[in-house]
């Protein structure tokens, strides 16, 4: 499969403004995802901005981008008319949606998402983690997944919910918001309007769900850090220091 790599970022980050061009050692943050994903040696890479000074840093250190509307409602809604601009002639068969706010992520964690989609049933795959501290399981920003089991490594999502599900004996899993999209899978989901569940939970994969789009889960050891607030940029500089 032919794949594109998009990387989403904007500026109007209301807990962290301007988080993209955050200083992460000595390079913006949304450069290191950028080559975070180039590692994983899947495919083109590109970010996708409606901020030049966004596109310009990206283009400075070696990456490429590309300007997309300002009024975007979601992230795929933005990758959509990125992948629109990019491939006009259809020819990417495979996206990948890397949130530009993962400076840590590893590459082999973004290549997890795109296996389910060997299975040709499959519409969309994501990421899931085995919750191990109590409080992430009552926590209302940890999303979990709730899903049949397909194999060892593997659900079939069934929910997506900001509660404690299910309930009983057994293990809860954390979801990952990193996406591999089949292209028609895509122009069909940006395509539906906002469904109640999705809603309801505020969570943008519901919509999926509830259209009937099938969305399967790769297991992966652990959570990336997703730099939301002053403190995990902290933490980040100090992981990727170490690096440099």
């Amino acid at each position: 499969m032919t794949t594109l790599i998009l990387i989403p970022a904007r500026m109007a980050s209301t807990r962290l403004p301007g988080k993209p061009l955050a200083d992460i050692a000595g390079l913006p943050m949304i450069v290191h995802v950028a080559a975070r994903a180039a590692e994983s040696g899947l495919g083109r890479v590109v970010v996708a901005t409606d901020t030049e000074a966004v596109a310009q840093a990206v283009r400075a250190n070696g990456f490429e981008a590309v300007m997309t509307r300002v009024d975007h409602q979601s992230g795929s809604d933005r990758i959509f008319e990125a992948l629109s601009a990019l491939d006009p002639e259809a020819r990417v068969e495979t996206v990948i949606n890397v949130q530009g706010d993962l400076p840590t992520v590893e590459p082999a964690t973004i290549a997890a998402a795109l296996a389910p989609l060997a299975d040709p049933a499959v519409d969309i795959g994501t990421l899931g983690v085995e919750i191990s501290r109590e409080e992430e399981r009552t926590n209302p920003n940890v999303v979990k997944v709730v899903g049949s089991p397909l194999s060892r490594g593997r659900l079939r999502a069934l929910y997506f919910t900001r509660a404690t599900a299910p309930w009983g004996e057994g293990p809860h899993y954390h979801h990952i918001g990193l996406y591999a999209y089949r292209r028609s899978a895509l122009a069909r989901f940006v395509a539906l309007p906002p469904s109640p569940l999705e809603q309801r939970e505020r969570l943008e994969q519901l919509r999926a769900l509830e259209a009937g789009m099938r969305i399967d889960v790769e297991l992966v050891a652990s959570v990336p850090l997703g730099v939301d607030t002053p403190e995990d940029l902290e933490r980040a500089r100090e992981i990727l220091s170490r690096k440099a």
